[in-house]
This record gives C-alpha cells, sequence and structure tokens, in this order.
C-alpha cells in the first residue's frame, strides 16, 4: 500500500468534530507518562460503567477461560482489564505523536536478536502476536528497533484512517501497511525476507479454521498461520508485550522461532498456538482484549455462548 497523503478533504467541515478530538487528545499526550497512566485508569472506570455490553463479553470470555476463578477474583480482573484498556487509549496517541526519544525511554526488548539473524539470512517472519491491549505501543516501540510490516484494516473514517495509519508507520520509513485480505502481498513481503506482524487470536468465522481447545473451549482457530510459514517460507516468531507494574515502561519480548513449524498437520499447529497462547494470556491477563467474542463461531449444532443483553443498564 502506498503511504497516507493528505488531502485537502480532510478540512471539509464535517471532519472539524474529528480535529477538535485529535488536538484534545494530542494536549493530554504531553503529560507526563505518570498522569497519563491516571488519566487512563479513570477513562477505563467510565467505560466499564457505560459500555454494558462490552463488559458482559469480557465478563463471560473470564467465566469461560478461568472458571477455577472465584466471581469476586474474576470482578477484580475485569475491572483490571477495563483500566489497561482505558490506558490504551493514551498509549495509542503516545505510540502517534510523541518523540521518538521519550518513547524509547520507555522500552525494555529482550531477543530482538531473532528477528536480526531472521534477516539475515534473509527468512521472512510471522511476528505471532496478540491483541493485548498494549499492541498499539508494543508495535511502535519494537519498529523504533526492527522494521516490521502489519496487517491493516481499513477505517471507515477517512481521516481517523490517515492519522492512524500515519502514526503506525513513521517508526520505521519503510515499513508498510498490508490490507488484511491481501494474502498475495504477505507472501510477497515474506519472501523479500521481512518480518510481519499478525495475530491469529480472534475469530474470523468457520470457513477459514477449525475448532481445537482455547483455555478449554472449542474454539474457531484460523489456520492462516501455517498456510503463510508454509508458502511464505517463513519462520514464526512469537511476540509479546506488557505494560510494567511499577509504571516504568514496558517489556518487549522477541521469543525463539516456533521449531518444526509448520508441523504433521494443520489441526496440530492450531492447537500448538492455542497452547501458546494459554500461557501468554495467563501471564497479564488484565491487559488482554476480553472484550472480543472470542467464542462467538460454534461447532455445529452447539448453542451460542453470549446471551443476548435485553438491557444496557449500568452495574
Amino acid at each position: 500500500m502506498d503511504r497516507p497523503q493528505f488531502r485537502a478533504y480532510f478540512l471539509h467541515p464535517r471532519f472539524w468534530p474529528l480535529w477538535l478530538g485529535l488536538g484534545v487528545l494530542w494536549l493530554l499526550v504531553q503529560l507526563p507518562y505518570s498522569v497519563l497512566l491516571k488519566l487512563g485508569r479513570g477513562l477505563g472506570a467510565l467505560m466499564f460503567r457505560f459500555a454494558g455490553s462490552r463488559r458482559y463479553i469480557a465478563r463471560r470470555n473470564l467465566e469461560l477461560c478461568f472458571p477455577e476463578l472465584s466471581q469476586a477474583q474474576r470482578e477484580r480482573l475485569l475491572r483490571e482489564n477495563f483500566a489497561s484498556n482505558g490506558i490504551a487509549f493514551f498509549e495509542m496517541a503516545m505510540s502517534w505523536w510523541w518523540p521518538q526519544a521519550r518513547l524509547q525511554r520507555l522500552a525494555r526488548i529482550d531477543g530482538l536478536e531473532h528477528l536480526q539473524q531472521a534477516q539475515a539470512a534473509g527468512q521472512g517472519v510471522i511476528l505471532m502476536a496478540l491483541h493485548f491491549t498494549t499492541l498499539e505501543i508494543g508495535a511502535a516501540l519494537l519498529g523504533q528497533r526492527h522494521t516490521i510490516d502489519g496487517m491493516y484494516r481499513e477505517h471507515k473514517n477517512p481521516l481517523f484512517d490517515f492519522v492512524q495509519r500515519r502514526g503506525r508507520e513513521r517508526h520505521n520509513r519503510d515499513a508498510s501497511a498490508i490490507e488484511r485480505e491481501d494474502v498475495r502481498a504477505m507472501l510477497k513481503v515474506l519472501r523479500a525476507g521481512r518480518a510481519i506482524w499478525y495475530a491469529p487470536d480472534q475469530d474470523y468465522g468457520r470457513k477459514q479454521s477449525l475448532f481445537v481447545p482455547l483455555f478449554g473451549v472449542q474454539a474457531a482457530t484460523v489456520t492462516a498461520t501455517t498456510k503463510f510459514a508454509r508458502l511464505g517460507r517463513a519462520r514464526v516468531v512469537p511476540f509479546t508485550q506488557e505494560r510494567l507494574a511499577d509504571g516504568s515502561g514496558y517489556r518487549l519480548v522477541i521469543h525463539p522461532p516456533l521449531q518444526d513449524f509448520p508441523g504433521e498437520s494443520e489441526e496440530a499447529d492450531c492447537l500448538r498456538i492455542n497452547q501458546w497462547i494459554e500461557e501468554a494470556v495467563s501471564a497479564v491477563p488484565e491487559q488482554y482484549l476480553w472484550a472480543h467474542r472470542r467464542f462467538k463461531t460454534r461447532p455445529v449444532g452447539e448453542p451460542s455462548l453470549y446471551k443476548k443483553r435485553k438491557t444496557r443498564s449500568a452495574v
């Protein structure tokens, strides 16, 4: 995809409210990091109170994935998760607009040699990530140290799409955003020996998935990781990031490449990926994106795991 270009159309009055909102956010994000963390937690508390449908989905996912926890423990985890979502809003703006030197001071990166070794060998890398609330800033921090391309879904609002893409691509000049459905471009990037951010942890429907357990629940799991690795002749390198509890920044980990991947079958590969997801999410469950209907697609004959809510009343 070409680099995003500013258009005079973005000055149309229909975009003025968004320009105003972006301006206010830009001003807020100039505050100290410690203050932004507190503001984020406050925003998360508001989201918890008023985002009834998302609160229900996240609560239900926690029930399904952590049945061993008491209701009180899951409720505390749920509130912390919404706090993390609120902080993520400001992390997004930080990654778009903070000076790179200011961002770099927050990052600790382990395992960068795994990407460097693949690059030296001319081998593409599927940087297998997850939908943590820290994904935006995690990709930005890693992008400052190593070129990574990313899977991309165009935003419906063209101005927001421009700002988002420009913010995401600014950390390395030759990075590119690839449409999520553009398989040919994905394979071209991998065969060129580049690294691409890819997350296989969401429900994309029955057509391109197999059902394998995730936290003990049958989950529609995409087989694309196997296909991309095989056709792109690429290594699969797990990548995680976490917001440090002491407020000092972020720890990013590039894990060793998966050995013997692809394996004997797509089902075995999907199971292996889900087992890794369980391990990674369990390390920092409060920072995962639980508001996604991960178990929406069910095996034939199984009822839905999510019930329709009749009201949106706050808790």
